[in-house]
């Protein structure tokens, strides 16, 4: 068994992942209707990801023109940090719930693709028979 299915494991044990398997966790608090304030957030997320290559390119042609290649070697990197500043500020105005669901939605999706069928048999089993479970199916393969 390599290192990551291993590392799947562990994590898959954990009560954490262990409900987002359980409650097929999905995106769907998305197609929900939005506060103003949830609209905002979602909008700044969007905006951060839209400007930062526009803006890494608008810097360094700025570099280029001016022939100072110090704008650029500030310039690029003070925009990355600008584009984490908004999408970071776009997280906290969208609120936790929308950051929950994205979380357990990754980590259920990431689980299905290490584990596989594998996972089925983990959100069934105690917690306690885990790794007894792992380990005899382990051995009934060889």
């Amino acid at each position: 068994m390599n290192i990551i299915k291993k590392a799947a494991l562990y994590f898959a044990r954990k009560e954490f992942c262990r409900n987002a398997i359980n409650e097929r966790a999905d995106l769907a608090v998305l197609r929900q209707n939005h506060t103003l304030l949830e609209k905002i957030g979602i909008s700044l997320i969007v905006f951060s990801f839209v400007m930062v290559i526009p803006s890494f390119f608008i810097v360094g042609f700025i570099a280029a023109d001016l022939k100072k290649p110090v704008i650029g070697i500030i310039g690029i990197p003070a925009a990355y940090g600008i584009s984490w500043l908004i999408l970071m500020l776009g997280m906290y105005v969208t609120g936790p719930r929308y950051a929950k669901a994205l979380r357990h939605w990754i980590i259920r999706i990431v689980l299905e693709k290490i584990l596989g069928d594998e996972l089925k048999t983990l959100a069934c089993v105690p917690a306690d028979n885990l790794q007894n479970n792992i380990i005899n199916k382990e051995n009934i393969k060889r």
